[in-house]
């Protein structure tokens, strides 16, 4: 059975040789979980756009809590909740579920599209020439850098390089890449290194493909907001609209004495900051914007006044 890359991540735990036995048991009981997951978001449907994405949503949300709560908090053991930032069994969740939400959400309001929707594809980032006057290689020694994201919406690009206007195939290199239109980076944690970091990667992403618009998805504030402005990143979403645990409580986290001892506070703390749907409206609203084609027309322009 094909997974995506949170089931992997289920599968590489399971078959990790540092997991508690008592921990195999109850990951396998995940992996179940998970498949019924993955086959509820993609029955999921609904009357309007609206509905369908508060669906979807609320699947989320009751998977997501199961994992934190029930496969980590609740382990006997300290290993899932320390080893989560290696595990990534739950910072996957979001990753897996955003193409195929996204790709139910346009389908639902245009039918059929000619866009690769995915998680963890190489797109374009820049491309350099391996070559000099003494040695000019083959089609100029190209190469092409690339770069995995989070979320993407690309389309695959075929390049040929040669220094024969024939393209002569003994003389010519031929590539192939995907040109990232619509880029997501997801935290589950946003603080001010990761916000330097993804600015950087937003400016890269926009000197290759000019059209090309990246959002930032959060699950939880950890920073002073900083206005988007004057960077690149189009938009920075806090997907539970909350800030992250303070760290004098998240330390407690980390023995089972003390997950008993806050555990009711930490599942209310779950619970009263869900994945919002209108977050999610509002990155939908982003992507169909990017796909409408309208070209402008003198006369609606001087209508309307702008452009």
């Amino acid at each position: 059975m094909v997974r995506g890359v949170h089931g992997e991540k289920i599968v590489s735990a399971i078959a990790s040789d540092k997991m508690p036995k008592s921990d195999i048991s109850r990951l396998k009981g995940t992996l179940d979980r998970y498949d019924k997951w993955v086959k509820e978001l993609h029955s999921a449907s609904g009357e309007t756009l609206d509905d369908l994405i508060i669906e979807m949503v609320q699947c989320l949300n009751a998977y997501k809590f199961y994992v934190d709560v029930n496969l980590i908090f609740d382990s006997e053991e300290d290993f899932l909740y320390r080893q989560k930032g290696q595990l990534k069994l739950d910072n996957t969740i979001l990753e897996e579920f955003m193409p195929i939400f996204v790709k139910k959400c346009i389908t639902k309001v245009q039918g059929d599209y000619d866009i690769e929707i995915s998680s963890q594809i190489p797109t374009f980032s820049s491309v350099y020439f391996a070559s000099s006057l003494s040695n000019p290689n083959i089609g100029g020694g190209i190469n092409i850098k690339t770069k995995d994201q989070d979320f993407s919406m690309s389309r695959k690009l075929y390049l040929q390089s040669s220094y024969d206007p024939q393209f002569d195939p003994l003389k010519t290199v031929k590539l192939e890449t995907h040109l990232g239109y619509v880029l997501a980076e997801m935290k589950t944690n946003l603080d001010k290194t990761m916000f330097q970091e993804a600015s950087a990667t937003a400016h890269d992403i926009k000197q290759a493909v000019t059209g090309a618009k990246y959002y930032l998805l959060c699950d939880f504030l950890d920073m002073t907001p900083i206005s988007t402005t004057t960077i690149d990143i189009d938009e920075i979403l806090i997907v539970r609209k909350a800030k992250r645990i303070s760290s004098n409580i998240r330390k407690e986290f980390s023995t089972r004495a003390g997950r008993d001892k806050w555990r009711d506070w930490y599942v209310k703390y779950l619970s009263d900051n869900p994945y919002s749907a209108d977050i999610f409206k509002r990155f939908v609203s982003h992507v169909i914007s990017q796909m409408s084609n309208e070209e402008l027309i003198e006369e609606s322009v001087l209508e309307v006044g702008y452009f």
